[in-house]
């Protein structure tokens, strides 16, 4: 196969090998199919798009789709008995392993953006046990994976990163001045910098996009806190 197709050219490869048309592949997977026409059509797709076709399409060779290394399709023995540290993985910019954990395994949550609120405050029985799960054994000690939406934290946080989440106690809160936050407000779900406040009652709200002016928001306004702990990204 040609070395020089794009990510997104090899998919549909992937597609016309399984017979899979694209209206299928956009309903089984949730992506739009936009991602894939006009000006997005060379780019690579986003962490939180790959996460979901290689989660659909567990046959896919994540090595071959990304580098171009090996074959199309894993073989049966890929699927099911390679270890854990040898499989194909993809990489953040800091080149973490990440792999979607097995029915044997716990792994860390993908929290979709829309239930953050329901993450931070420990209401995840049922949800989480629907959730696509993932080993990143560079943040071991994460609540939860969640994909970041918008771009007010850019140019730190895109929009389709994933985000590795600690939650924090909330009994006698003790904040990082400076690191980035999950914070559950009255004003929704938000991800943000949280700097001192003009007194105790208050903290600073800041975003790393400029066009964001920050504001201070009453500590009795904030109901659950989670410290981002890590990034993952694919360049």
């Amino acid at each position: 196969m040609d070395k020089n197709l794009t990510v997104k050219d090899k998919i549909f490869a992937f597609l016309k090998k399984k017979g899979i048309s694209k209206t299928e592949f956009y309903a089984e997977t949730g992506i739009e199919s936009s991602n894939f026409k006009g000006k997005n059509k060379e780019s690579l797709p986003g962490s939180a798009m790959l996460v979901k076709i290689l989660t659909k399409y567990p046959e896919l060779s994540a090595d071959w789709l990304l580098t171009g290394r090996g074959e199309m399709l894993k073989t049966n023995s890929t699927l099911t008995d390679t270890p854990p540290d040898e499989q194909p993985h993809v990489s953040d910019k800091d080149t973490k392993k990440v792999w979607i954990a097995q029915e044997n395994e716990q792994g860390i949550p993908l929290i979709p953006f829309s239930a953050m609120a329901g993450a931070l405050r420990g209401e995840l029985a049922a949800l989480e046990y629907e959730c696509e799960h993932y080993i990143v054994p560079a943040f071991s000690d994460a609540d939860f994976l969640m994909p970041v939406k918008g771009n007010s934290m850019t140019p730190t946080y895109l929009s389709g990163d994933i985000v590795a989440c600690r939650k924090v106690p909330m009994t006698g809160i003790f904040f990082q001045w400076n690191k980035p936050y999950v914070l559950d407000t009255t004003q929704g779900a938000i991800i943000k910098r949280v700097k001192p406040g003009s007194d105790k009652q208050h903290v600073l709200i800041v975003s790393d996009n400029k066009d964001y002016d920050p504001y201070e928001l009453p500590y009795e306004d904030i109901y659950a806190v989670a410290l981002v702990i890590g990034i993952i990204r694919l360049e």
